[in-house]
């Protein structure tokens, strides 16, 4: 069982985030799109510091108090600052959820998001539609130095060790597209990938936490340069928004 803490739990997890179609109204239902054996409770208030979640690939998806937001996030593969429309108790109230799929089912990442949409669909009688929007933010690209990055050796699961928080990056197996999505919270604006780089990386990047305070490490744009030979460019970019047209505080019954 992985246990996060905190409002950035989806970026932590490192659930990736998936192209959203303009105008595009519910999500396709994939096969397997459904939990065998499902159950949603609501939590008493106080119990942010319990919250935890399992990790892809175990076959179940267990969660303690989490908000509809983090579902929500999870379901879709977008951040918080990617859905509009929310009530203003979506992150104040929190559920507990224990999901099976069907026999043989690993459950990654991928047959995960078509489970938890229908799951929010059937309980939460969620329905939303998407837009894009240009907004202010950073194109992740190839710098003019040495390209240094480390490729990923052996199978392994994508985020399954991730370390993002103050001055600190860390993961393996990471797109460049997975990359651009953990960036988004260290560099203050959303991030999008024009790399044009394919294949897995191993990440490891220390830089300072905070440009405002003293720190013997380079800027989070210095050590990304220095240490990956990649660039952060400040440029208007394309951010996917998903918008809730209707949601429901309680979930029916299981």
């Amino acid at each position: 069982m992985t246990i996060m803490k905190g409002a950035t739990g989806l970026l932590m997890l490192g659930w990736m985030a998936t192209p959203l179609s303009v105008a595009q109204s519910q999500a396709v239902v994939a096969p397997h799109s459904s939990f065998e054996v499902a159950t949603i409770r609501q939590t008493a208030p106080g119990c942010e510091d319990e919250a935890f979640w399992s990790p892809p690939g175990v076959g179940k998806f267990n969660a303690k108090c989490v908000s509809l937001v983090f579902l929500i996030q999870t379901a879709y593969g977008v951040d918080n600052n990617q859905i509009s429309g929310k009530p203003n108790w979506l992150e104040s109230e929190h559920y507990d959820v224990a999901a099976k799929p069907e026999v043989g089912i690993a459950l990654t990442r991928e047959q995960l998001k078509p489970m938890l949409q229908d799951l929010l669909q059937q309980r939460f009688h969620l329905q939303i539609h998407r837009e894009t929007k240009m907004v202010r933010g950073y194109a992740l690209v190839v710098a003019k130095s040495e390209l240094k990055l480390k490729p990923t050796k052996g199978d392994q699961w994508p985020g399954f060790r991730v370390n993002v928080g103050p001055g600190k990056l860390e993961g393996i197996n990471w797109s460049m597209p997975y990359l651009a999505a953990m960036l988004t919270h260290p560099a203050g604006l959303p991030v999008v990938d024009k790399t044009g780089i394919a294949g897995s990386y191993d990440i490891k990047l220390d830089f300072a936490p905070d440009l405002g305070t003293d720190s013997s490490l380079p800027s989070l744009f210095s050590a990304f340069q220095d240490t990956l030979g990649l660039k952060l460019q400040a440029q208007q970019i394309p951010v996917n928004m998903l918008v809730i047209d209707h949601v429901e505080r309680v979930p029916t019954e299981n």
